[in-house]
Order: C-alpha cells, then structure tokens, then sequence
C-alpha cells in the first residue's frame, strides 16, 4: 500500500515543470536552513529533496542519453565490434 501510494505520488511529481520547481528551490532552501520544530519545518526538508530529485533524475537522463545508453524501439543499443 505504501509503495502504491509513493509511485502515485511520483507520477505526479514527474509531470512537474523543473523550471518551476527550479524556481521554487531557493525558497524552501531559506526556509529549511532556519530550523525549528514545527511539521512545515518537515514539510520544507521534504519539498526541497523532492525539488533536487526531480533536477538530480533529469541531469542523469540527460547525461546517459548523451552517453548513447538510451532505449531506442524498446531494445538497448549494442555498438557495433569489429572482428579481424
């Protein structure tokens, strides 16, 4: 039930704009850095990781897709080799 519920959670993080939640990081960065007790203080910590996730996954995407490492067809690409 718990994982159901973070891969939902996930689906729809993933359909997020990482402009805007670029432009929402340095907020909750202030917010996080002023500690206190309170569940917004938690909430915060969580929406800033989230906020790096997102920007983490597509800086890895896009490094692996130029590296070659992407699916294309649904199949792996394979580099040629040439045998003497």
């Amino acid at each position: 039930m718990i994982e159901k519920a973070l891969n939902k959670i996930a689906e729809q993080i993933l359909a997020f704009d990482e402009a805007s939640l670029r432009s929402l990081r340095a907020k909750y960065q202030t917010r996080i850095s002023n500690f206190d007790t309170s569940k917004e203080w938690e909430k915060s910590v969580i929406v800033y990781f989230i906020i790096n996730s997102v920007i983490t996954k597509n800086s890895l995407f896009n490094q692996n897709l130029l590296a070659g490492k992407g699916k294309k067809g649904g199949k792996e690409k394979r580099e040629l080799k040439i045998v003497d």
